[in-house]
């Protein structure tokens, strides 16, 4: 359990501060992560890990010489935003390109392949290398679904020391690629993990259990087994790996992980078994690590990571680093000084609204539909978060707190600066995706851009605008989550409302009602995906415990989208009427 914490929602960022401050030698923080604190003498690749807190020393752990110029952080086990991996790249670009590595999540994807793309415009030529270490997320025939865990650190290692050896864009990208194609990785989990001010763990497992296949953001094993002993756990991490040899070297980089509260010396007793089934198997063993290198909080388990090496990953995988978790051999690197790379960025600068009257009365009615929308999921968190625990990580709830509470917030300063309805909402749908991060955080704040991109600044919307409006809203969420009708997703949710608001507004049902009755048919539309098997997202691995329980994205946006309909269909009062 974690016991040491003030607010929980601030725990990563009051983490990520000490964390810098403790290493100041040898990182700074930006916006949005962490940096190296000195720049290098010369250009060359910027290396960029990362994902969501609870990891350590993942992400910003392995930030120095020989390894990762920069640490993307979200909150815990929560993409960040596209707006932090944004702003961390520019901290740590130095003239030569930028790779974003990470773990292969719906979120992290989205986020960071809009920071790349916003790079890229700028002439900041980014690539990204996903990790897919993991053999029990997926088939070895959907490969490109697995997830990303412990054979991230492998992944990222070899790109830090290529780019650190002066290796251009295309062979660092080249070479983080051939390491996750060689990457193998297994994991078990013992008991799970607490959310900081959370009493209860975000599963749990009978007495003499433990969970084979697990991930590592709190999620359940996809099974449940009898807890073996220590040569009998050693047998089954080795023989399920190896089962899944991808080439014929015989030397292997190993990583024998503990997630979180797994003693070294147990693990130790685990190595005592793994090694030596390696070898007979004949192997050679290079620089093997044992010990916790991407952790889950407080989770107990353990897995095994296997990379085949050849010349050129051997290179790398044995180079020189040096970071504040994580140090081999002896480092010279030749840095310049830290005051070169004190750059700043102003992402703050206010925004000029041209707006109307009306649309600036039916903006104070969007502000109230966010303040009801942040209060109904304050409320909801611990309910939102239990639903997501059964097959997921357990952070939707938190995650639909910390998004719509920011959205509220920069809807209120920009209604305040004179926004019209449409400016109100794409300010907040910016901050709901940059405070909440992770897949429904990016989705959300997408949708309520789009949402008020068609909405306008001009006049009170019709109730066709307003239908076109929540259309807009669905259209920009499926274009980026790619999910459709029975994926088990928000979409099952969404895409019923805006179907039944859609035909109801056209049939001339008068807008309150037809909002109040797609709401509905929304909210039956989420109860019923408790028979889905989830095609998405992190619960897919996990498709048979997830049967029974509704999707908590189809969910939560049921529950807002009935909240706020008296907001959004009423006439606004005229600000001369409120005086």
């Amino acid at each position: 359990m974690t016991r040491i914490f003030n607010d929980p929602a601030d725990f990563a960022d009051e983490a990520l501060a000490g964390f810098c401050d403790a290493h100041s030698d040898l990182v700074r923080q930006v916006e949005g992560g962490a940096v190296r604190r000195s720049r290098p003498a010369t250009p060359k690749v910027a290396v960029i890990t990362g994902g969501g807190s609870g990891h350590y020393p993942a992400f910003a752990g392995i930030i120095g010489p020989g390894f990762a110029d920069g640490a993307v952080v979200g909150n815990i086990f929560t993409s960040p935003s596209s707006q932090q991996a944004y702003s961390v790249a520019k901290a740590a670009n130095s003239g030569a390109g930028v790779v974003f590595t990470y773990g292969n999540y719906a979120g992290d994807v989205m986020n960071f392949g809009m920071a790349s793309e916003r790079l890229n415009a700028e002439g900041i030529t980014t690539q990204n290398v996903l990790v897919t270490d993991d053999i029990a997320s997926a088939s070895l025939e959907e490969i490109e679904k697995r997830r990303g865990i412990a054979g991230d650190f492998v992944v990222f290692k070899v790109m830090g020391a290529a780019a650190e050896a002066g290796l251009d864009l295309d062979a660092v990208v080249r070479l983080g690629r051939k390491a996750n194609e060689l990457t193998r990785t297994i994991g078990t989990a013992f008991s799970g993990c607490t959310f900081p001010g959370a009493d209860q763990p975000l599963f749990s497992l009978p007495e003499g259990q433990m969970g084979l296949g697990l991930g590592i953001h709190g999620e359940p094993g996809l099974f449940d087994t009898k807890l073996p002993s220590a040569v009998e756990l050693g047998q089954e991490l080795v023989r399920r790996v190896l089962a899944e040899t991808p080439a014929a070297s015989r030397r292997l980089a190993v990583i024998l992980n503990g997630l979180g509260s797994t003693k070294h010396e147990e693990l130790f007793v685990l190595w005592r078994t793994v090694a030596p089934l390696l070898r007979k198997a004949g192997y050679t063993l290079v620089m093997p690590e044992v010990g916790e290198l991407v952790t889950s909080l407080d989770m107990a388990g353990a897995s095994l990571t296997l990379t085949w090496l050849d010349d050129e990953l051997e290179q790398y995988w044995t180079a020189p680093a040096l970071t504040p978790a994580y140090r081999r051999g002896a480092v010279g690197f030749d840095v310049a000084s830290s005051d070169t790379a004190e750059d700043a960025l102003d992402t703050t600068a206010a925004a000029d609204y041209s707006s109307t009257e009306a649309s600036r009365a039916y903006a104070r009615q969007c502000l109230k539909a966010l303040d009801t929308t942040a209060a109904l999921l304050r409320d909801s968190e611990a309910m939102l978060g239990d639903m997501d625990a059964i097959a997921g990580d357990g952070d939707h709830g938190r995650g639909m707190v910390r998004g719509s509470a920011a959205a509220h917030d920069a809807a209120a300063v920009a209604l305040e600066r004179g926004a019209g309805a449409g400016s109100l909402l794409a300010a907040a749908g910016d901050a709901w995706a940059d405070k909440a991060g992770g897949t429904s955080g990016v989705l959300w704040g997408a949708g309520l851009r789009a949402f008020g991109e068609r909405l306008g600044d001009a006049e009170t919307p019709t109730p066709d605008v307003l239908a076109e409006s929540v259309r807009a809203f669905a259209d920009r969420i499926a274009s980026l989550g790619k999910a459709e009708m029975g994926d088990k997703t928000m979409m099952d949710a969404l895409l019923p409302f805006a179907s039944s608001l859609e035909d109801r507004v056209a049939a001339g049902t008068d807008l309150e009602n037809a909002w109040a009755a797609a709401a509905a048919d929304a909210t039956a539309a989420a109860a019923s995906t408790a028979e889905l098997r989830p095609l998405k997202g992190r619960a897919r691995p996990l498709a048979e415990k997830s049967i029974g329980t509704p999707d908590p994205g189809a969910t939560s946006l049921a529950m807002v989208f009935a909240a706020v309909g008296p907001h959004f269909t009423a006439v606004p009062v005229p600000a001369a009427a409120t005086n």
